[in-house]
């Protein structure tokens, strides 16, 4: 019997699950969904690339730890609050159990021993080229999660991820800060004191983190990526990855309260191990988040096993004059350009074989690339010189192409 279910949910999470019609499931497409991206994401983390990038994430962690806290505690002194800095370290480090505490004032002692000013030019340069440099691997892998292949400019990388070291610190301690003094105030120890009241306000107290960390990863996965990311899959993903970081950090915390063998072991080393653990499955969990918002949003994405066909040249094609299409319609009507998103949207194939045919159009200048951010796309030159030709030729004879997959269906073209 035990065999049969077995074999039941193979079968239903090999094939069946991919099968089913959403449109006839009614509120049970809610679930189908969710059960979708924890399996497809689940895979990822198995077999893709995603624990790779943690793992160089936590490396890169190491080397601007200290620089990342050495600028963030130099605008808190400017701000008067960089006292609470600390507290909110401890808290990050609080999975590491008894080692927290030490660890927090070893990394607190390294940066305030870090004389900012006495760094020079060039060492105030290579600081914030350090930190900098964090937040550009962080890009990079949400980038691939979301299929995006351009970064930013380096003058928008400058002042986006400026704005976030500055910026970050002050309200992360404010929010913080506030929560504490709301939680002090004579009201609230009064509201506390009455029975039925006071046990709400203590489980409103327990889901503040929770709050928290899920309004952190929102922020992160709307920012981060080179794309535009909607809220709603943003907070979805927020929530998971929020709810996971605080329960696996619970989970760690009291397996290392109940371990005692790993000091024995390690000797002084222990707390350097436990702690790059604890980082790699920080960044594995915000990763994680970022997957769900991403397929949240991209929901065509959503299979279990990679198509491997060869490439349809006639369904390329067709492809490539729909979007030459559309941006010349757009262009003609004097209607906002297309962004990669949006065609993708439109004609129902997946943005990274989007990306593709517009890089393929791009460099036989048909089509040229806007400013903006996302980027959209216009004609190159006079729309009324662009022949069918010239459209074949730029996907037959792009070398980009060559990894395509087979698009099943294209849906037809229309205003």
């Amino acid at each position: 019997m035990v065999k049969n279910l077995i074999k039941r949910l193979y079968t239903f999470f090999l094939y069946d699950l991919w099968t089913l019609d959403l449109t006839s499931l009614g509120r049970l497409r809610v679930l189908i969904d969710s059960i979708r991206i924890v399996t497809v994401v689940m895979r990822d983390v198995l077999y893709g690339e995603i624990t790779l990038r943690a793992m160089g994430l936590v490396y890169t962690t190491l080397l601007s730890l200290v620089p990342l806290l050495a600028v963030s505690f130099s605008v808190l002194k400017a701000f008067g609050v960089h006292n609470a800095a600390e507290p909110f370290l401890l808290s990050l480090l609080e999975p590491l159990g008894p080692w927290s505490a030490d660890l927090a004032g070893r990394i607190v002692v390294f940066v305030n021993n870090m004389k900012v000013g006495v760094l020079g030019f060039v060492g105030l340069g290579l600081l914030i080229y350090t930190v900098i440099s964090l937040i550009q691997k962080v890009e990079e892998a949400f980038n691939a999660i979301w299929r995006v292949r351009s970064m930013r400019s380096v003058l928008q990388r400058f002042s986006d991820y400026l704005s976030v070291v500055l910026v970050g610190p002050v309200l992360v301690v404010s929010a913080l800060g506030l929560t504490a003094t709301l939680m002090s105030t004579t009201l609230m120890e009064k509201l506390i004191a009455i029975g039925p009241v006071g046990v709400i306000v203590f489980s409103v107290g327990k889901l503040v983190p929770y709050v928290l960390v899920c309004a952190a990863f929102a922020f992160v996965y709307v920012f981060v990526p080179n794309t535009k990311v909607r809220f709603g899959p943003a907070l979805t993903g927020a929530v998971a990855g929020g709810v996971l970081w605080e329960t696996v950090g619970w989970g760690f915390g009291s397996f290392i309260v109940a371990s005692t063998r790993y000091g024995a072991i390690y000797s002084g080393f222990a707390v350097l191990i436990l702690f790059m653990i604890w980082l790699y499955l920080s960044w594995l969990i915000l990763l994680v988040g970022a997957e769900v918002a991403f397929y949240r949003q991209n929901p065509q994405y959503l299979s279990l096993a990679a198509d491997k066909r060869l490439p349809d040249t006639r369904l390329i094609e067709h492809a490539a004059l729909s979007i030459m299409f559309l941006i010349a319609r757009h262009f003609y009507l004097d209607k906002p350009p297309w962004t990669s998103q949006e065609l993708a949207q439109r004609l129902g194939i997946s943005p990274d074989r989007i990306e593709d045919i517009v890089a393929a159009l791009r460099k036989s200048r048909l089509i040229a690339e806007t400013a903006g951010d996302p980027p959209a796309y216009l004609p190159a030159r006079d729309i009324g010189t662009i022949a069918l030709r010239d459209v074949y030729d730029a996907v037959r004879g792009s070398g980009s192409l060559g990894g395509l997959q087979a698009i099943a269906s294209i849906e037809s073209v229309e205003d």
